[in-house]
């Protein structure tokens, strides 16, 4: 079971993380009774490092007790988005203009359900996907799930630029 936090929580977290330097990209409380992980999702323009992640992992920590602002047991777990990030909110797919992705929908478009190409564009209501050719524009309330899709291709061009 997956639980979206509430604002006071994010605006905790995200004031805390920005203070460090980094962007607060997801926060979800996953699992039931002392099996719960509060998961902390970060990023920065310039990746972000292990010293990033334990330095904001034993701070978020420490906040999170003296707030007291996840009730009940929980274990804190920090990380970046890694290579395939979930896309859960606009700006996680403005962000990934240009990218690959995979997109689960839950109605068909264009006769599809799953949906993977080129992301070109992304607004406030909606994106657009380049499947075979075609533009399949999409919006945010038929996303069953997304993700960037890592290639090695894509690794190499970045690096040479």
């Amino acid at each position: 079971m997956t639980v979206e936090v509430g604002d006071r929580l994010w605006k905790l977290l995200e004031g805390y993380v920005s203070a460090e330097g980094v962007e607060l990209d997801d926060v979800v409380l996953v699992g039931q009774g002392k099996g719960r992980v509060l998961r902390v999702i970060v990023d920065a323009d310039s990746g972000v490092t292990l010293d990033h992640i334990a330095r904001l992992s034993k701070g978020l920590g420490r906040v999170l007790d003296e707030e007291d602002a996840v009730q009940g047991a929980y274990t804190l777990e920090v990380s970046s988005p890694g290579l395939e990030r979930k896309l859960r909110r606009p700006a996680h797919y403005r962000k990934s203009v240009g990218r690959e992705v995979k997109v689960k929908t839950s109605v068909p478009i264009d006769g599809e359900r799953a949906h993977r190409g080129v992301l070109e564009e992304a607004d406030d209501n909606g994106f657009s996907v380049q499947v075979d050719g075609t533009a399949r524009r999409i919006a945010y309330g038929d996303v069953k799930r997304a993700a960037t899709v890592f290639t090695w291709e894509e690794k190499a061009k970045r690096k040479s630029t």
